[in-house]
Formats: structure tokens, C-alpha cells, sequence
């Protein structure tokens, strides 16, 4: 039999997706957070999981170096899926993009009155898209850390970032002003495993399915 490869990334998204991979008969056989291991063992002797950082997950899904992964609309939508096949939107790790500006800055008149405005994200082709189709002009900034910091250091007016329950944003006197889309993660599968691995890939896409269509 082929083996199985599946890259999921360590947190909510490793969390969620475990009751799926049950509902196939898989299940990893260490907790990524308490293992320094990479690539984990599953109870099942030709399946196993790598531990990659969410936005490589669309790279080694891609490549072929996992079948399979989940990741979310966001990376992939900033990242690109060319070359995978998402069959499955699988409804976990839900949240939204949004824009948010500090606590009394009054965005929609800005917006109104043609401000320019200075935008930090680590999502700068989701921003430039729904800004563009706004017509709305900004002078995007590529973060990685923390975005919550950089209106309140003066480096921008917005920024545009996923928000789960909006404390946050609240924490640090943030408030989120524009929804531009909901997130979840998909089930991704590489093109080429899905012909060549058909046999081994199509029970587990099957359990998977019958699990998020209930």
C-alpha cells in the first residue's frame, strides 16, 4: 500500500482536525505540543503527519512532499493554490478577515473623503483586492508580528487581520470597522496523489466528507 502523508499545523487547526481523521481511523500517536518530533507516527503503520507552519502548508501539499493538509482560505488565498485540489471546505478554524482601526478614528469618513490611508497586514494581497475593489486608496505595510501594535505606534491608520473573538482588538482599544470576508480551513490534496494514491486517499476523503456533511 502507498503511504499517506498529511501536513497539518500545530494549534486550533491540528485540534479541529482530529475528530475528521478519527472519522477515517487515523490517529496521531503523539500531541505536537508536548513532541519534538516533526513528523509524527499514526495508529495506522503507512499514515503519518508532518508538523508544518500553517502558511508552508499549501507548499508541501503542492510539491508533493505531504497528499494532503488543511489550511486555511486565508493562507491560501494569500499564498496561492495553484496545483491543489480542495474538495472539502471543512467549516473548522472558523473566523474573519477584517479591517480595524483604533477606538474613535472615524474610518468611514476618511474612506469618504479620499484619505489615503496607511494599512499594516501580514495579508497583503487579500487587503490590496478589497481595497482596490472599494477604490479606496492605501499604502500597504507587511507585518509578521502582532498587527494590533502598529496603529497604536503611529505606523498605520488600519489594519486588516483575521479576528476569532474580537478581545483582542478590545485589549489593545481597537475596533474592527469592515467584514471582508469569513474564513475556515479546506482539506487540500495534491493533484498527483489523488490519481496515483486514489486506492489509499479516496476512504479517507470519503470519511472525512460524510463527517462535515452532518
Amino acid at each position: 500500500m502507498d503511504g499517506i502523508t498529511i501536513a497539518l499545523s500545530k494549534g486550533r487547526i491540528f485540534d479541529e482536525t482530529l475528530p475528521l481523521l478519527a472519522a477515517a481511523g487515523i490517529e496521531p500517536l503523539e500531541n505536537p505540543e508536548s513532541s519534538r518530533r516533526l513528523i509524527l507516527p499514526t495508529n495506522r503503520e503507512h499514515v503519518r503527519v508532518l508538523i508544518v507552519r500553517a502558511t508552508d502548508t499549501p507548499t508541501y501539499v503542492q510539491y508533493g512532499a505531504a497528499d494532503l493538509g488543511v489550511a486555511g482560505k486565508d493562507v491560501l488565498l494569500e499564498h496561492g493554490s495553484d496545483g491543489l485540489y480542495q474538495p472539502i471546505d471543512l467549516g473548522i478554524a472558523r473566523c474573519r478577515m477584517m479591517v480595524a482601526v483604533p477606538a474613535g478614528f472615524d474610518y468611514q469618513s476618511a474612506v469618504r473623503q479620499g484619505a489615503r490611508l496607511k494599512v499594516a497586514s501580514k495579508y497583503l494581497n487579500i487587503a490590496r483586492e478589497h481595497f482596490a475593489a472599494k477604490g479606496v486608496h492605501v499604502d500597504l505595510i507587511k507585518l509578521y508580528g502582532s498587527m494590533e501594535l502598529a496603529p497604536l505606534a503611529g505606523l498605520a491608520d488600519a489594519i486588516v487581520d483575521l479576528v476569532s473573538t474580537g478581545s483582542t482588538l478590545k485589549a489593545n482599544n481597537l475596533v474592527a470597522c469592515e467584514h471582508i470576508m469569513d474564513i475556515s480551513s479546506r482539506l487540500i490534496v495534491n493533484q498527483a496523489a489523488l490519481k496515483l494514491k486514489r486506492e489509499a486517499l479516496a476512504p479517507i476523503l470519503a470519511a472525512i466528507a460524510g463527517v462535515v456533511q452532518q
